[in-house]
């Protein structure tokens, strides 16, 4: 298989850590989606990453689709139950996690893609909003627990720990742990695990 991103990027880096959880055999293709010579749309027509071709050819994006399909290849260090509830729960903590990524990619493409005489602080702030209430929620869920779902390691925590990790790569000026002291915790035992020491995020 081979895997098209970014390293910035923290959906291609949910894909990482959970290729490495699984220990599955893996290319890495870097491709910047900005740069004038991409050819990401001939994968992905939404011009998008992460990217994952198989090796019959056929192409796999978004990341939520592509880890759930990964954890059905082997049962090593199962990350999502089959059915029911649970699942769902998962499901939703992870739809939480990238909904914060997705408000603070906003702000962050508005900062740095227009010019400052277009740049709209209203939006910033709007997103910013949903970014501050996202990692309340987070927050608020987690409670004393020592992972997100659950009394195990899943995918809610690696969804969690992925929108963490960007926030500090990309938002220093965020006091999320200051604000949420268990989940700066959770981060720190997440990144004691070689899948998220091995895959933060570079410029």
């Amino acid at each position: 298989m081979k895997l098209v991103g970014s390293l910035a990027s923290p959906y291609v880096r949910k894909v990482r850590v959970v290729l490495a959880e699984k220990k599955l055999d893996y290319q890495i293709e870097l491709e910047d989606t900005w740069a004038p010579e991409t050819t990401i749309h001939k994968l992905n027509p939404l011009g998008k990453v992460p990217c994952l071709v198989m090796e019959d050819g056929y192409v796999m994006y978004d990341s939520r689709v592509i880890v759930e399909y990964l954890d059905t290849l082997t049962p090593v260090c199962k990350l999502l139950p089959p059915n029911g509830r649970e699942r769902a729960d998962i499901k939703n903590w992870e739809a939480l996690a990238d909904g914060v990524i997705d408000a603070a990619v906003v702000v962050r493409m508005e900062r740095t893609q227009r010019p400052p005489e277009l740049q709209s602080e209203a939006v910033c702030q709007r997103q910013l909003t949903k970014v501050a209430r996202g990692l309340a929620s987070m927050s608020a869920r987690l409670g004393d627990s020592a992972w997100c779902a659950g009394n195990h390691y899943s995918l809610a925590d690696v969804a969690v720990g992925c929108a963490l990790g960007w926030l500090t790569f990309r938002f220093p000026e965020i006091d999320w742990r200051g604000d949420h002291p268990n989940l700066g915790r959770l981060l720190d035992k997440l990144v004691e695990r070689p899948s998220f020491r091995d895959s933060l995020p570079q410029a």
